[in-house]
Parts: C-alpha cells; structure tokens; sequence
C-alpha cells in the first residue's frame, strides 16, 4: 500500500500581536494611458485620466464601475464594451501620515498581500518593490525611507501583455493558454488567476489593482513570522504536538516564550530563530468531516516576552485528526481513496471556483453563505480548482468549521507553461509561500499539481494543433516534469511532508472504459462527447473529480443581465453568455428529450434547470451504487463568477438551482437508491456513515406501502434491499423514505 499519512493542525489567523494597520483609506486611481499604441483606436472617455476615487482592496473595474465610466460588465454584451481596459496601465497613489509613537519603532515594514499583478511600487518616490505574481504577498523595511509628515504611496500597475509581448514571441513554439481567445496569448507566461483570462463558464475581465490588504507593521525586537504545528502522535488518552515559532530579529537577549501557558525561555543572537515547544493535549477530541462528528479545533497561543513585557503574539485554531490518499494496485487497476481517522470516507462534493472576477467584491457573508450552503446538502469536499485563485484565508476558517474537506489545486489549468529560470524561481516563491500560508489548515485534504494538462499532452492533440517540432515537444514536456514531478513535491517535501500530493487531475482519461478502473476521473462523454444522461451509469471511474451538465440560473438572474427583449436562446445576449462550444442547442436537446416540448423561454430555463438535476441524480447514483469501486464525486461545478448558463448548482448570486435542492437527498448519508437493469428495478441501502445505524425503511407504490421495516445498517456499507416487482399500470411512482423515529430524514420518488 502506497500512501501518505496527513496531520492537520491549525486555521489560519492574523499574527495579530505586532503593531499594525492598514493603509485602505485616501486612495485614488487614474489611467497612465494605453500600454501600446496599437491599441489607441477605442474611444474612451477622457475622464480615465484624471484623479477618481478607488476602494482598497479593490480592482481597477470595481473603480471604473462606481465612477461612471463602464458600463457594468455582467450585463447584456458590455463585457465586450470594457476589453480596453485591459490595454491601459494604471495609477493608485494615497497619502498617510505616521504617529510619533510610530515613527519611533525600529523597524516599519509596508506589507502587501496581494498586488494584482504587474506592480511597480513607490514610496516618497522610491521605487521599493516590482511584484511580478498577484498569489504572492510582498514585504519590504521601509524605515529609512518613511517622513514625519506626509507620506506618499504610489503604485502603477502594468499590461501583461505588453511585458509578455516579446516573451510569447521569441519563445518559437506556441503555448496552450487554456481558453483564453485572443490573437496574443500571455496566460502562460503570467502568474495571475488563468480564469481572468476567460473560461468556458466565465468572462475575459483581465483586472489590476490591490486585490488583498496593505498593511504597515511596526516593530522593535522581533515579530512572529510563522508558527507551524506538528502533530507528532495521537492516541484517545494524548496528542503529542510541537508547536515550532519562527522569529524574525536582529536583536541579542534572553526572552521567554509562553505556549498555552506553558513557558521556556530562549536565546537571540543578532539573528531569526525557530524555537520549538513540546505541547500535549489529553483526552484529545479529533476533527471529523461533515456528518462524521464535530470538526472540534483548540485554541493555541503564543507569546513572547522579556522582562514580563510582551512584544508579539500569535493566536491559532487547532484540528487533529489523519487523513490518507490511498493508491495502491488492486486486482482491476489502482485506487483512489481518502480515510479520515483510519477510515474510509465516501466524499460528496463539488468543485469550486472564484466567486467573482473581482475578487475583493465578495463578501464575508458570501464566503460563509457559501460553506453553509455545501453543508446543508451533505457535501464533505470542495475542490479549489487550479484556474482560479489560492482562496482567501476565510475560505479555508469555514471549511475547517463545516467540517468540509479541501482538495487544494496549485493554480495552473488547461495550458502548458515556459521553463525559463525566472519564471520557475517565481513559481517557486509561489509555492513556498502558499504552502506555509495553507498547510495548517486541518480541512485541507491534499495537493493536486494541476488542472486537466498531463490528461491534455496524451489526448488532446496539441502537438499537431500546434505544429510542435520533436524538439519542442521534448522541451515543453521537460519544463512540465520539472514543474510538477520536482519543484513543487520538493517544497511540499520540506514544508507540508505529512499531506499527500498528486501532480494532476485526472490521472485517467475517460477515453477508454479501462480508464475508469484508475485513480482520479474528469467524465466528460455527457457533455462534450454529447451521449446521453443514461452513460452516467456505465461510466464510473475510482474517483469521479470532474462530470457535469449545464443548466440556465432562475429568470430573477437572467433579468440582472439581459432585458425582456433578449429572452430567446438565439438572442446576442444568451449566445454572448454561454461561454462553452458545446452550449445551449444541447442544453434544449436534452431537456425536450427528458421533459419534453418547450413551449417557452420560461419553460426553457426552468426544463434546462430539471435536465440537469436529472443527469446529476443519474450521475450520483452510479456513482454510490459502486461504492467500494468508487469513493468520491465532484461535480462539476458548484459556484459561478458571473450571471449565465453554466454548470454550477448555484447561481453567482448565491440562489440555489434545482440541482442543489436536490442535491440534499442525493448526497444524505443514509439514502435508498434505485437501479434500473433492463426491465428490473432494484433498490439499494447505502450508509455512508462511520457507524452502524437502524433505520425505519418505508417504500410505497402508487401510494401502497409495499414495505416497512426497521433495518440495521452497517457503517460504510452499501445492499440491496429488495427487487421491486414489475407493473403494467401507467404513471406508476415508487416513494422511498427512511425515518429516524418518528421524524422523516429522507424522502424520494421514483417515477
């Protein structure tokens, strides 16, 4: 047996005990003009230039949009209207003043946590920083540089494809650049969110700005960098951990450091040091995913201090529990399972992706509306899908107390990427810092390279798509191991050993029913391959991380983008919306096939919403009717970024599609499923549960029970129940429901 133990320990918080604030006040924003002169031709408003207010953090579109001077890009075609955008560079400027209690602190560092995504960085005209990736954060001692006044920040933000220009054209081959549909491509070459650059289910709105927070941080003798957690054992009666703190200093002395009251005192020397703490927990409670128990996690804090004073601090959430990748070779192929706590999890889930193109736009509340939603319907996983963005730290706080697991992408999808030694050094950084930023998080379940490209090189014809000499293929190929067969499990080696990584998904093509016998699975034959709902139940890989089937959002979404002249499937409008190839005839196709007749707009939306919950409940079925075979489904996907058809099972506005009403019986841990073979009907008992269970089973016909029974059910198990005789009557329905008690806990029809 191949696979890797992962000990998750702590959420994310603020290292809140270092003097600090942030500078998110006085900002202004301008355009510097066209990045080329080529692009000159659009007419704009020549309003762009002057000085208008900006909201930090924000983007350059947010801005654009409260000033007046786009029109709101979700609706009607006006994504096309805003693409000028793009081709300027752009101005931020604020002013702050500083305290004289501040002012006085030895060291005063400008802390930015994320720059989207060209960046060149002033203060008091000095230049103090060119950032070059937007999932990076940027630190800089500005001590020596700050005034007792006034004080002045500046920040031009540049074009990609201006900096990228020469770059994609002295490469000598080209690269895939995901969906990105312009003549010059750049997303490869450009550490920034590759959705931005479009998608299948989303808008090109490629953004600028200061997306996450600026913060000044004052300092005299140290501050906490990092603290990182390492469970060293588990057991009912103990859990052993130690609780390592990274300091960053240049002063010498005798200091005490303080760890849940527990106290040691250590050196410096001039120097950074990681002073190490032994903690035990007793009688310690575990974290468990959704539905399997309490997602318990414990305070930790640490405090340093010398002479009773304290000079920094840093507060964290711990969850212990184990979590195992399990790949190992079976007498069908190779499987592809998690365990929790030593055991078996089925995961239910979705995958994930940004909730806007604007990303300091989405709310608090919109983040937890989102984990809570995910809850409701029993899901246990969220994959973070790698063309998006490594998620804000609430993202990863909520789902480590839903209890819902994440399967965490690096971000690169749909492309292949260059292997120069700054673009590689970048990556790197990348990583690194992402890793120590994420690896604490106990809902994180595992590291997944990339997105679709190992899957892409072997069946998506690239290599005559792009007319690749023998040579350039060797090279790409090259720079694509060094990426993920090396730089990053070397950097999850070192920061985060105990979490499992895979360079990609899927690791099977759908191509080849022997495919589905291993490992990770995206089954495409629905949608693009155009088969009917019923392959769903013959096409069932080890791990299902990717399927799905697009639908319309209700008609309150559609009436925020279009008006009431637009509502045909062949308006501009609707065609401008529906971003995939395969696209709305298909969605019409099979909704009159499975409810028939549309008989209007209306009706469409409303059948297009039922076509798809019919082809996940088909999907869903199968996929828990081979338990044991398969132990995991992702649809494809849960969330959008805009307003359109897509397939998510909640709109960008958070309304939930039939498919997520749905979605609570069709991923309940104890459900009764039904199987259609042939002419035979056959209903199945499945427990997802870690322990045994004794249900209440009631199963009507035409409204006749035909079955009553208490049953016991075993943890993780899947039986058939019973066969249910056959009919001749007309519009016969099955009812199926379980009670716990006297309360009903699931309810079904079969038609």
């Amino acid at each position: 047996m191949k696979y890797l133990i992962a000990f998750l320990f702590f959420t994310a918080a603020a290292l809140n005990a270092q003097t600090s604030r942030t500078l998110h006040e006085n900002w202004e924003f301008r355009s510097m003009g066209w990045s080329d002169t080529t692009y000159e031709k659009t007419v704009v408003s020549t309003e762009i230039y002057q000085w208008k207010t900006a909201k930090v953090p924000g983007v350059v579109q947010s801005d654009l949009l409260r000033s007046g001077l786009i029109p709101d890009p979700w609706f009607g075609t006006n994504e096309k209207a805003v693409q000028w955008v793009e081709n300027h560079n752009w101005q931020y400027r604020c002013t702050f003043k500083l305290s004289a209690e501040e002012f006085d602190k030895k060291h005063i560092d400008l802390v930015f946590d994320g720059l989207d995504t060209y960046a060149d960085v002033y203060l008091n005209d000095s230049l103090i920083l060119q950032a070059d990736n937007m999932f990076r954060s940027w630190r800089t001692d500005v001590k020596k540089l700050l005034l007792k006044g006034d004080n002045a920040l500046n920040i031009i933000f540049k074009d990609p494809k201006f900096i990228h220009r020469s770059k994609a054209k002295e490469l000598g081959y080209e690269l895939p650049a995901g969906s990105e549909n312009v003549s010059l491509k750049v997303s490869p070459f450009t550490r920034k969110a590759p959705y931005h650059f479009g998608w299948d289910w989303g808008p090109r709105l490629l953004t600028c700005g200061i997306w996450r927070p600026i913060k000044i941080q004052f300092w005299d003798e140290l501050r906490i960098e990092d603290l990182h957690i390492v469970q060293k054992s588990i057991s009912p009666s103990k859990a052993l951990l130690t609780v390592e703190t990274y300091v960053k200093s240049d002063a010498s002395g005798l200091y005490n450091i303080s760890v849940n009251g527990k106290n040691q005192s250590f050196e410096l020397k001039g120097s950074d040091r990681k002073i190490s703490i032994e903690l035990e927990i007793d009688s310690p409670k575990l974290w468990w995913p959704n539905g399997w128990g309490e997602a318990h996690l414990y305070p930790i804090r640490v405090e340093i201090a010398k002479d009773a004073k304290i000079l920094a601090s840093a507060e964290k959430k711990i969850g212990l529990r184990t979590v195992e990748l399990v790949q190992e070779n079976d007498k069908i192929g190779r499987s592809y399972y998690f365990k929790v706590n030593g055991l078996p999890i089925f995961i239910k889930g979705a995958n994930y992706i940004p909730q806007s193109h604007f990303l300091p736009d989405v709310t608090d509340n919109q983040y937890k509306s989102l984990v809570s939603d995910a809850k409701k319907v029993h899901m246990n996983m969220l994959r973070v899908w790698g063309g998006g963005i490594y998620e804000n730290d609430i993202f990863y706080d909520l789902c480590d107390e839903a209890g819902i697991l994440v399967w965490q992408d690096f971000m690169f999808a749909g492309s292949m990427y260059p292997g120069d030694s700054a673009f590689v050094d970048n990556v790197r950084n990348e990583v690194r810092e992402n890793i120590i930023r994420l690896r604490h998080h106990p809902s994180i379940a595992q590291w997944n390279g990339n997105n679709e490209m190992n899957v892409a090189w072997f069946n998506w014809g690239w290599q005559k798509q792009f007319a690749w000499s023998a040579a350039d293929s060797a090279k790409i190929r090259q720079d694509y191991e060094n990426l993920f067969q090396q730089l990053i499990p070397e950097q999850i080696k070192e920061l985060d050993p105990y979490r499992f990584y895979t360079p990609t998904s899927p690791l099977s093509n759908w191509g080849k029913p022997e495919n589905f016998n291993y490992g990770s699975m995206h089954y495409w034959g629905v949608w693009h391959g155009k088969d009917d709902f019923e392959a769903y139940r013959s096409n069932v890989g080890r791990f299902m991380a990717e399927y799905g089937f697009q639908s319309f959002p209700e008609m309150q979404t559609i009436l925020k983008f279009a008006d009431s002249s637009s509502l045909s499937t062949d308006s501009e409008i609707m065609k401008w919306h529906q971003k995939s190839y395969v696209g709305n005839p298909l969605i019409l196709k099979q909704a009159e096939k499975y409810f028939g007749k549309i008989k209007s707009f209306e009706d469409f939306v409303d059948k297009s919403q039922s076509a798809q919950a019919l082809a996940m409940q088909i999907a869903i079925d199968a996929h828990r009717l081979k338990k044991g075979h398969c132990w995991g489904t992702l649809f494809w996907q849960y969330n959008d970024c805009w307003p359109g058809p897509s397939w998510s099972s909640r709109d960008v506005y958070g309304n939930w599609k039939k498919l997520h009403h749905q979605l609570e019986m069709l991923y309940a841990p104890i459900a009764l499923i039904p199987e259609i073979k042939g002419n035979k009907r056959y209903v199945w008992l499945v427990n997802d549960l870690p322990s045994d269970a004794e249900v209440l089973l009631e199963i009507k016909k035409n409204g006749k029970i035909v079955f009553l029974k208490k049953v016991k059910s075993k943890g993780n198990s899947l039986k058939k129940l019973l066969q249910l005789k056959e009919s001749k009557s007309a519009g016969e329905s099955v009812e199926l429901s379980i009670y716990e008690g006297e309360r009903k806990v699931y309810e079904r029809r079969v038609d």
